[in-house]
């Protein structure tokens, strides 16, 4: 008896609808295929002469889209998707965080594993995090992943990616993240990589929440957070209304030096450049 194959349908229009809006922000950006320098924003020249000499060359997000552009780009988005416009007397956003708010029920995991893929085919993007608030939704996201390999394989032409579940006992993962140079997508709890900003915590619990920070001589001297910083990853956000609910968390978001972060959810708290809303109406 064979295995019974769930089949995903790529033509549902308010999933399109979704990842059109994060694929829009970007318009007019190049197409970088291959980015094999090490963002130095992210790395001190310590860092990134640790990189050279250990021969780790860093496969890093970029933007070549100016301020301005990525502004009118995300109103043109609103624009579209009938939602209030950011408004700013600069003509730049106040930051590159944007929000998606589709009702549960309707394909956000889906849809935000597919906007990964769309922005890889586009803009030769690589580096994505997905950031979840628990271990039972990062065991569902990887589920996901596994069960829409063949259709994202078909979809995007037999596509080379890898995917895993940030552990910190395996942290030759993150040197791969970091210097693969085709799409990566790591799935990581919000409380993996919190507590370096987590004062409260006892020492104990949050050993294993500190190796992240810590440099590790599997890696060269070298503190996995590093490799992350250096790809300038682009952040997927499930249920951001409790991944990043606390100052704490919000600081160990920032510290992954995203790129920019892209937030799902159907009950959002904070709607940061709102750019599609699929809601019970």
């Amino acid at each position: 008896m064979s295995e019974m194959k769930i089949k995903f349908n790529p033509d549902l229009a308010h999933q399109n609808d979704a990842i059109n809006a994060v694929v829009g922000v970007f318009e007019g950006q190049e197409t970088f295929q291959s980015n094999f320098s090490v963002s130095q924003n992210a790395l001190s020249n310590e860092q990134l002469g640790l990189f050279a000499k250990n021969n780790d060359i860093g496969v890093a997000n970029a933007l070549s889209l100016l301020p301005e552009e990525l502004y009118e780009n995300t109103r043109n988005v609103q624009l579209i998707n009938g939602l209030p416009q950011t408004e700013t007397s600069k003509q730049a956003l106040p930051s590159l965080d944007f929000t998606i708010e589709m009702e549960t029920g309707t394909g956000k995991t889906y849809v935000y594993l597919r906007s990964a893929f769309e922005l890889n085919q586009r803009y030769g993007l690589t580096k994505f995090i997905i950031v979840v608030p628990s271990v039972a939704i990062k065991e569902g996201v990887y589920k996901s992943l596994q069960i829409t390999e063949d259709h994202f394989r078909k979809e995007y032409k037999n596509v080379q990616y890898d995917y895993f579940v940030y552990d910190s006992s395996k942290r030759e993962q993150v040197r791969n993240f970091a210097t693969n140079d085709y799409i990566q997508i790591m799935v990581i709890n919000i409380d993996a990589f919190s507590g370096a900003f987590d004062d409260k915590s006892t020492a104990k619990s949050n050993k294993a929440r500190r190796l992240i920070n810590q440099t590790d001589d599997r890696l060269n001297g070298m503190k996995p957070i590093e490799f992350i910083q250096a790809t300038n990853p682009i952040v997927l956000i499930d249920e951001p209304q409790t991944s990043v609910s606390t100052p704490t968390r919000k600081k160990a978001i920032a510290n992954l030096n995203p790129l920019c972060t892209f937030r799902y959810s159907a009950t959002l708290t904070e709607k940061h450049n709102l750019l599609y809303k699929l809601d019970s109406i």
